[in-house]
């Protein structure tokens, strides 16, 4: 089977938002797009395949922002796989360039929610989580008010305090932390600095985890470009290429649906595909630095850190007490803010994940930055489920330096006219004669 290197060659990310009703998702998608064709140096016509992510909207909305920048007729993919969304999309696009089918491909994820908790949008059909749900409300009981979700990983939480000794503190500093890291990242919704007490007496939303320990419905998009081996040395991107060493997508197994709540938040397919990630890219956990991981809930990030090989089994709180988990310790973990704080609209929070890690290794994160970043770990997770692993490592040592004018990992900048004019396929003509 070919399996082509693939590399990352350009990002993009908007601000993430707090759902409002003036700005839609063609724009921030655009937006997205544009900066990381930018970032590349190269223009829509290059990208010959697109896999777009997003779960709340009507199907080819892909289409509808791409097609700003030109109708090239390329393939476009509209990708709805829950809150893995967008790195199913990513994996999309690097399936395309490893089997040799083209050379440039394009991963965006958005998304335009609603205000307040997560519901189900169809009442008239079988609910994809039913089986789980089943378990979970003869094992834990369900609490009509509090959000679907945050009882799946709230029970899964509190499991693991059960079994290994964890307490609620420990999901409380998990909080803390992110919410601290985001205060340097200006795409974070939230950038406020909440003490470890604000946040144990936020309102309670399940169990143990509180306000400020859920992430946040929030609007926003992030795009990647990727592209072969051949187009990095064609356009001379070898210094801001960071490879993809790694990827690994997998499903739940049946442990999902045990009396084992830990397994609820489908912790045994983020084993499998980790374990399965670290083979591939001939690492352990050890040689990893920085990463990001879905944490959806505090509880989640507990969770993740024992399934992805950061510590034994039964001890993640240790990773809290000692510290490594944050600047100073052995690994930095959500450097971006996570999802609690960046906030989690959910096609375009695999992106964003892609967008800060690249930006790690490129050592352009600014106040932000992990030192001596070798190898980068993305994971995110979907119930229902699917999840994502991805490794990254920079394609070489030299330094790179940002080609529009400003350092987008560190400022938040809207794009200009010209800065699309530098995006769009040189077809784009046609579109806009057909709109008018």
């Amino acid at each position: 089977m070919v399996s082509n290197k693939v590399y990352v060659i350009g990002v993009g990310m908007s601000k993430f938002l707090k759902p409002r009703g003036e700005v839609d998702y063609p724009e921030f998608g655009l937006e997205a797009t544009v900066k990381a064709l930018n970032d590349a140096g190269i223009t829509y016509d290059d990208v010959k395949f697109a896999a777009v992510g997003y779960v709340y909207g009507d199907s080819t909305a892909g289409q509808r922002v791409l097609y700003q920048l030109g109708m090239t007729q390329i393939p476009i993919i509209n990708v709805n796989n829950n809150c893995s969304t967008g790195s199913t999309a990513l994996y999309q696009a690097r399936s395309a360039i490893a089997s040799g089918s083209v050379d440039c491909a394009m991963a965006l994820g958005f998304e335009k929610m609603a205000r307040g908790s997560l519901t189900s949008t169809f009442s008239d059909r079988t609910n994809p989580l039913d089986h789980v749900m089943m378990v979970m409300m003869q094992e834990r009981g369900f609490e009509p008010k509090a959000p679907a979700a945050a009882q799946i990983f709230g029970n899964a939480g509190i499991a693991y305090m059960e079994k290994y000794g964890a307490t609620a503190q420990h999901l409380a500093k998990i909080a803390e932390k992110n919410h601290r890291h985001s205060s340097k990242n200006p795409y974070s919704q939230f950038q406020d600095i909440y003490t470890l007490e604000q946040i144990e007496k936020s309102p309670k939303v399940f169990g143990p985890l509180t306000k400020l320990q859920c992430c946040p419905t929030s609007d926003g998009a992030g795009c990647s470009i990727l592209a072969s081996e051949a187009f990095v040395v064609k356009h001379n991107l070898w210094d801001q290429a960071v490879e993809i060493v790694a990827q690994v997508m997998a499903t739940d197994s049946p442990r999902m649906l045990t009396n084992d709540a830990i397994e609820w938040a489908g912790c045994d397919m983020t084993r499998h595909a980790a374990a399965k990630a670290y083979k591939i890219a001939n690492i352990t956990p050890n040689d990893v630095q920085v990463i990001e991981l879905h944490d959806c809930f505090s509880a989640n990030e507990l969770l993740t850190y024992e399934s992805l090989g950061l510590t034994p089994v039964g001890k993640a709180h240790t990773l809290i007490d000692s510290g490594d988990n944050t600047y100073g310790g052995k690994y930095v973990i959500n450097p971006s803010g996570g999802l609690i704080s960046k906030g989690h609209p959910l096609g375009a929070t695999g992106l964003a994940q892609c967008t800060e890690l690249v930006w790690q290794l490129r050592n352009w994160a600014g106040d932000r930055q992990v030192q001596n970043v070798r190898y980068a770990l993305q994971h995110n997770v979907g119930l229902g489920g699917a999840v994502v692993v991805t490794i990254y490592k920079k394609a070489n040592e030299k330094p790179s330096q940002p080609r529009v004018g400003y350092n987008p990992a560190i400022e938040a900048k809207s794009i200009t006219k010209d800065d699309y004019e530098k995006a769009a396929s040189g077809r784009r003509a046609e579109f806009l004669e057909a709109k008018l």
